[in-house]
């Protein structure tokens, strides 16, 4: 008998595809064990990925009546049930999975538990993978149907939402031109996946259970007014608003500069051709009106990261740290414990950094764009504020292990995220 479906905050840690933060806030002891049972009773479909999901369970002062006394506890208490370890130096990564830690954001006043999901196998994976013809019916645990797309993919929520709830993922998932182009690309792979299907049953083949289940659920018509919403607003963030970035504008630029040139070619070969000729030049004409145009925008901006903020907060508790570490001389049992923080804190930030990477923002080259706007914008705020610590744009995580022995003395530092300012050498006087 297959499980019932899941709903509420468990179908949206289950839908979750990066690092993902639940207010528990309101819920009682038995609504968060049903949540935390449904959720994580299977493991996630991430395929060689881990993600945090973080659920709030207490507050301060101000906010502890929003809480249930056992929040946490009703949290702890069940993944231990369900096989999942405490461990308190558990990160993200692949290594960790089936493991959670308590922590208490003093900053924010937050208690939280943090929980790194198990994932499916890379094995069960790959198998899935090689044998998707005639195993796509089978789930890991070959009782209940796998699904023709991937649990949670942009391909997946993008086929399963109606119109109106499409439209506006596309606007806070997609937000630049090149995103939407990978979103019509996804569309076109979900129409022919259908058709593939459809053309399976006519052939009079018996569909699988996720075939069945994917022809059930899909619909041709839907797929198309999905496709011509996204081009729509594709044409509009080029013609009408110009938000597109130097790299998008380049890359069109560069299509209509080879547009151009075959026309051009087809030109010369229809000298002889008038009606073919005349044509030509009309399609010439609107080529090159729209490089003029195209040539006229004023790049704008790459978006800011999702996650900017965060970054920014870890990055400027790093600064001191990063001065401590970078300093010569012994540290005391206090401060090696600090920069024991410290590496936590450059974890947390790469894994905003790559949360923070869009549907179908494939070009490393413009996410890079991205990321280094995020920490230019972090080192301009630090020269804006008046600081003297001289602030690095490019935050980069260590890819050695320095060690540090206790015991030492305080001293002045230097380093990546601050430098000591050198003493101005004494003015001689001159003879009178």
């Amino acid at each position: 008998m297959s499980s019932p479906p899941i709903s509420g905050m468990a179908a949206s840690i289950r839908a979750a595809t990066e690092s993902e933060t639940f207010d528990l806030a309101g819920n009682n002891i038995a609504t968060i064990t049903n949540t935390i049972q449904s959720a994580f009773s299977t493991p996630f479909s991430l395929q060689g990925t881990m993600i945090r999901i973080t659920f709030i369970t207490g507050a301060g002062k101000l906010g502890r009546q929003k809480y249930d006394d056992g929040a946490a506890k009703a949290v702890t208490s069940t993944l231990r049930e369900l096989g999942f370890e405490d461990d308190r130096g558990a990160s993200c990564v692949v290594e960790c999975a089936g493991s959670f830690k308590l922590q208490h954001d003093t900053g924010k006043n937050l208690k939280t538990v943090v929980v790194f999901p198990n994932i499916m196998e890379e094995a069960a994976s790959n198998n899935i993978d090689n044998n998707n013809n005639n195993m796509a019916g089978l789930s890991i645990h070959n009782n209940e149907p796998e699904s023709l797309l991937p649990e949670g993919s942009p391909e997946s929520m993008i086929a399963m939402s109606s119109l109106q709830v499409f439209e506006r993922m596309v606007a806070s998932k997609c937000p630049s031109w090149s995103q939407k182009k990978g979103c019509v690309a996804a569309i076109e792979s979900l129409k022919t996946l259908l058709h593939d299907v459809e053309a399976t049953l006519l052939k009079g083949t018996p569909l699988t259970a996720a075939e069945q289940d994917y022809y059930d659920s899909m619909s041709l018509d839907v797929l198309q007014q999905k496709e011509d919403y996204c081009r729509k607003a594709m044409h509009a963030q080029v013609e009408t608003t110009g938000s597109i970035t130097r790299l998008e504008r380049d890359m069109l630029l560069e299509q209509v500069s080879e547009r151009l040139t075959k026309v051009q070619t087809e030109l010369d070969d229809a000298a002889d051709k008038p009606k073919k000729l005349e044509k030509l030049k009309s399609v010439r004409e609107k080529v090159q009106q729209r490089k003029e145009m195209l040539a006229a925008i004023a790049p704008k901006a790459p978006h800011k990261l999702r996650h900017e903020v965060e970054i920014h907060k870890l990055l400027k508790e790093i600064m001191p740290l990063q001065q401590l570490e970078d300093s010569k001389g012994l540290l005391t049992v206090k401060e090696t414990q600090q920069l024991g923080r410290k590496v936590e804190m450059e974890e947390q930030v790469a894994e905003l950094e790559a949360s923070s990477r869009g549907w179908f923002e494939d070009d490393e080259e413009a996410f890079e764009a991205r990321l280094q706007l995020c920490r230019n914008a972090f080192a301009a705020k630090q020269k804006a504020s008046g600081g003297k610590k001289k602030a690095s744009s490019g935050y980069k995580a260590p890819t050695t292990t320095k060690f540090i022995t206790p015991g030492g003395a305080s001293r002045g530092g230097g380093g990546a995220w601050g430098a000591k300012a050198a003493k101005k050498p004494s003015k001689k006087k001159s003879p009178s």
